[in-house]
């Protein structure tokens, strides 16, 4: 038994330890952290104009409002369609080839394109998301604010956005978590994130299991840190409701 723990310590030693490769590792989570939360803001950005133009021309349409806004939101409402459709219909490896090699060729960083290839991504479904959360506001929410004499935009951003959020928040926190886990593809593009290191280190020693182990390792805790986290500000913000 001490013989197989011993094996185990000095494979450990041996894969991560010597020549310092667990810096490969710890690189690679800086990448990977930097890359999620950067991608993150953008889909977030992204997804919130396009649920707002889709849920806006919605309404516009269902009140037979007419005139120069229903027909630029009725342009923007297709663009926002067709990018939907055409994300959510290709697989995001597909995605991120077409960035590096065609549209961001000329990208002086591979971090950018990964940022905008996963923030782009996550925004088709972000976006469906919050349009989710803003429809499953009553309506009479946004006409209460257009009474007092706010404008559509303030009513929609200090009134409904607010409200919805709090009830999309677990599809969001899904959503986020995985952007996190698909950001492990970034290596086709030759960035060293997480599981880019596992395989360096893998190359090195010949040994794939204490690597891929140890990225395994890694996305479980960060995503159970995130899940905990997000479970106490839902936590805190049914509290707000209730009092």
């Amino acid at each position: 038994m001490v013989e197989w723990v011993q094996e185990i310590v000095d494979k450990f030693k041996f894969v991560f330890l010597e020549k310092d490769r667990w810096l490969l590792i710890a690189e690679g989570l800086k990448v990977t952290l930097l890359v999620t939360f950067l991608a993150l803001l953008l889909g977030l950005v992204i997804g919130m104009l396009v649920a707002i133009v889709r849920t806006s021309h919605d309404q516009m349409k269902k009140d037979n409002v007419r005139g120069v806004a229903r027909i630029f939101l009725g342009i923007m409402n297709g663009i926002c369609k067709v990018y939907l459709t055409v994300i959510r219909g290709t697989p995001v490896m597909v995605q991120l080839l077409l960035m590096y090699f065609v549209i961001l060729v000329s990208a002086e960083s591979e971090i950018t394109v990964a940022v905008m290839t996963f923030g782009i991504n996550s925004g088709a479904y972000v976006a469906e998301i919050f349009r989710s959360g803003i429809m499953s506001i009553d309506k009479g929410q946004m006409e209460a604010g257009r009474s007092l004499g706010l404008s559509y935009v303030t009513t929609m951003t200090k009134v409904i956005l607010p409200q919805a959020i709090k009830n999309v928040l677990p599809a969001l926190v899904n959503e986020i978590i995985t952007l996190l886990k698909e950001t492990s593809i970034c290596g086709a593009i030759g960035l060293s994130e997480l599981t880019r290191g596992a395989e360096n280190i893998q190359s090195a020693t010949y040994e794939a299991l204490f690597p891929l182990l140890m990225v395994a390792l890694i996305y479980l805790v960060i995503v159970m840190m995130f899940t905990a986290l997000m479970s106490k500000i839902e936590r805190r913000l049914r509290e707000s409701d209730l009092r």
